[in-house]
C-alpha cells in the first residue's frame, strides 16, 4: 500500500477541540491564514461560510471520526471530515512542511469560531524529511476548482491525530 504523507495533522487538544465546535457549530473547515488581520493563525468556520478560491490547496481532510493513532480505510464523510485549506501563495512557501494543527488558551482570531473558548487554534510545523518528500512528489495536490468539482483525497493511510509533533512522521527517519 502507497503510504499519502499527511501535509496536515492534529494533536490530541486541536481534534477535541473541532469536535465539540462541530457539535456547535454543524460541519466545519479550516483556512490558514496568511497574515494581515489574523497574523497567521488557523481559522476556523463552519463550512461554506469561507468561500475557497480555485487556487487555494488542501492540506487535507482531518477525519473527526478517529482518535489519537487510528487510521480507517474510508474517508470521512463531510459532516466527519474538516478539510484544512492554505492559499496557493502561502503554499509555496510551507510545501516543505507539515502544518500540526495545536490548541492554547487565548483568544481565537478574527471571526474563527473558537473565539468564546477561551482558547486559539495554533498552527506547529515540522520539516518533511527526504523520504516524505519524495513520496510527496507522486501525491498531487487538490485546489478550490478541484473540490468544486467534486474531487476529494483518498483516506489516510497514517494517524491524523496524535499526542505529539514527532509523532506526525509518516516515514520514520532511517
Amino acid at each position: 500500500m502507497e503510504v499519502r504523507v499527511p501535509r496536515v495533522v492534529a494533536l490530541q487538544a486541536a481534534s477535541e477541540l473541532l469536535d465539540r465546535l462541530r457539535d456547535q457549530h454543524g460541519p466545519l473547515m479550516m483556512h490558514q491564514s496568511g497574515g494581515c488581520c489574523d497574523g497567521s493563525s488557523p481559522m476556523c468556520y463552519p463550512q461554506g461560510e469561507f468561500i475557497v478560491g480555485d487556487r487555494e490547496v488542501l492540506l487535507g481532510v482531518l477525519d473527526l471520526r478517529l482518535f489519537t493513532g487510528q487510521v480507517r480505510s474510508d474517508a470521512p464523510a463531510d459532516e466527519d471530515g474538516v478539510p484544512v485549506w492554505i492559499s496557493a501563495q502561502q503554499f509555496g512557501a510551507w510545501s516543505h512542511t507539515q502544518l500540526v494543527l495545536d490548541v492554547v488558551p487565548g483568544r481565537g482570531a478574527g471571526f474563527s469560531v473558537e473565539g468564546p473558548e477561551g482558547v486559539r487554534f495554533l498552527t506547529r510545523s515540522r520539516v518533511f524529511n527526504d523520504a516524505e518528500l519524495r513520496a510527496l512528489e507522486s501525491q498531487p495536490v487538490l485546489t478550490g476548482a478541484d473540490w468544486d468539482t467534486g474531487a476529494r483525497p483518498p483516506a489516510a493511510t497514517h494517524p491524523q491525530v496524535v499526542t505529539e509533533v514527532a509523532e506526525a512522521c509518516a516515514i520514520p527517519r532511517a
